[in-house]
């Protein structure tokens, strides 16, 4: 088998590096241009990886552009892993290899197509999410289905105890799948249509609540769905906001960081700015 691999971030480097130690190798390596999203969380360069393997690599704008596909189409691959990137393949990308192009996806497909899945996951109170290991079509994130990894979601679990979670389930979904590939033993199976859910993606201002007009849980679900990585929530405080990244049920009221909500109270615990000791 020829296997490519996409990526940008430290999430796909790491599925990298776990097909690597797989005993594996790939016929192309494919990346963002150095000059682009030199600010983006998680940003890794693929240079040294690459020539440690001998493995070509490309730098491009965008997927889809004519560079990438014919680099791609050059490669003569069988699969191709599109992992951590924010482009969409259009069709020439899907069809330029022989069996297909595979993502990750965040949830338990057909459950949680689209965007936002770690904080969905958490604000819906669920107990239970995982990792799709999918090939791509057309669709949004509506592919065949190669494996998936089950998560549990605990009583208290936050965006980033999740969001660690998820990653380490794409390494272990690519520790079981890559050998299954490599014999072609896998077969994608399509996805349940009638039971598919869609999440929408979320705005700034999604994150905004108030005290006065939500319950307790209403605040702490979105508080620990929304901490790092993610933007955080924030409430307005006399006057000021103030962005939240702790906090939990309390019942002391007499504690200057406990607010009273439509129905209990609820501590915050870190905030930024720092919420001063009096509470305003």
């Amino acid at each position: 088998m020829r296997i490519g691999f996409v990526t940008c971030v430290e999430l796909g480097r790491a599925c990298i590096d776990e097909a690597l130690d797989c005993g594996g190798t790939f016929e192309l390596l494919v990346t963002l241009r150095d000059d682009l999203a030199v600010d983006k969380s998680g940003r890794v360069h693929l240079d040294e990886i690459a020539a440690s393997q001998d493995t070509p690599l490309v730098k491009v704008r965008n997927i889809n552009d004519p560079e990438a596909v014919d680099a791609i189409r050059s490669a003569d691959l069988d699969w191709l892993f599109i992992v951590g990137w924010s482009q969409i393949a259009g069709p020439d990308v899907l069809s330029a290899t022989r069996r297909g192009v595979l993502g990750m996806h965040p949830t338990l497909l057909p459950q949680g197509r689209g965007r936002a899945s770690i904080p969905w996951a958490i604000l819906k109170g669920l107990r239970e999410t995982g990792v799709t290991l999918f090939k791509l079509d057309e669709g949004v994130d509506t592919g065949p289905i190669l494996e998936q990894r089950h998560l549990a979601i605990e009583a208290r679990e936050t965006a980033t105890s999740l969001y660690r979670k998820v990653s380490d389930a794409h390494v272990a979904l690519m520790r079981e799948v890559w050998p299954r590939l490599l014999d072609d033993s896998i077969t994608p199976r399509p996805q349940d249509d009638s039971s598919a859910s869609t999440w929408p993606g979320r705005r700034p201002e999604d994150g905004q609540f108030s005290f006065a007009e939500s319950t307790t849980d209403e605040v702490d679900r979105l508080v620990r769905a929304l901490t790092h990585p993610y933007p955080g929530a924030s409430v307005r405080i006399d006057d000021r906001v103030f962005r939240v990244w702790r906090g939990e049920p309390s019942e002391d009221v007499d504690d200057p960081r406990t607010f009273p909500t439509k129905d209990g109270h609820y501590r915050l615990l870190e905030t930024d700015p720092q919420l001063p000791i009096n509470g305003a």
